[in-house]
């Protein structure tokens, strides 16, 4: 348990980062699953739909840090690959 004031600052806003990314790498994940759920069903408009919302929340995450920009354009290629095979 740190003992100096600052140190006790950098575990609070250390853990309330920690908990902000968990929360943004969550709803990435949640979004990128819809996609893929209906583009498994064959549902092609509702995986339309889905992809923009997925699209949004990675354009979201390279803006905050948590992915990198040719993480984002691989993961966003493949959504709309796997979208235009269904």
């Amino acid at each position: 348990m740190p003992n100096i004031k600052s140190a006790k600052k950098r575990v609070s806003v250390t853990q309330s980062k920690t908990l902000r990314n968990k929360m943004a790498k969550s709803s990435l994940r949640t979004n990128i699953k819809k996609v893929q759920a209906l583009t498994a069903g064959g549902d092609k408009a509702g995986a339309d739909s889905a992809y923009i919302d997925a699209q949004r929340e990675i354009d979201k995450a390279v803006a905050q840090g948590l992915l990198s920009k040719n993480t984002a354009a691989r993961r966003k290629s493949r959504l709309q690959a796997a979208i235009k095979k269904a």
